[in-house]
């Protein structure tokens, strides 16, 4: 048995935003997450977040200078390039391709039918970030 079948099995892609209010918001927004919990710091900012999206959920915060703070770079910091990417699983990426598209997200890579089945884009966020949305759910593919 695997480590990750023995114990409580869930990957929780977390982000850091300058301006973590306002990504909360334009998230929610323009790519459908809900807010779960949201926890303010003491200088305007966000010490914690998750947001919903489905059964799955990502957690943001805001940048800040501390040991797992000085781990990260933004986008921006590293050339508008990133090492990692979230891909999200939806039954409608036309209607989030629509809804980024008019709120300013970068798109990266147009809206398509996949080879592999599914149809996603991928965009870049208010802040740089990388994102894919699409219909293929590889846990019920075949």
């Amino acid at each position: 048995m695997s480590l990750a079948a023995s114990t409580v099995a869930t990957v929780t892609p977390c982000l850091t935003y300058r301006n973590a209010p306002a990504a909360i918001e334009w998230l929610c927004k323009n790519f459908g997450f809900e807010k779960h919990a949201v926890y303010p710091d003491n200088e305007g900012g966000i010490a914690h977040c998750e947001l919903k999206f489905g059964n799955g959920m990502i957690m943001l915060g805001s940048v800040r200078d501390s040991a797992y703070g000085r781990l990260l770079r933004q986008p921006d910091e590293i050339e508008g390039r990133v090492t990692q990417s979230i891909c999200v699983v939806t039954n409608d990426p036309d209607e989030i391709h629509r809804r980024a598209t008019a709120a300013g997200a970068r798109i990266l890579i147009a809206i398509k039918d996949e080879d592999y089945g599914g149809r996603s884009f991928t965009c870049a966020d208010l802040e740089g970030h990388v994102w894919t949305f699409g219909s293929y759910d590889p846990w019920k593919a075949v």
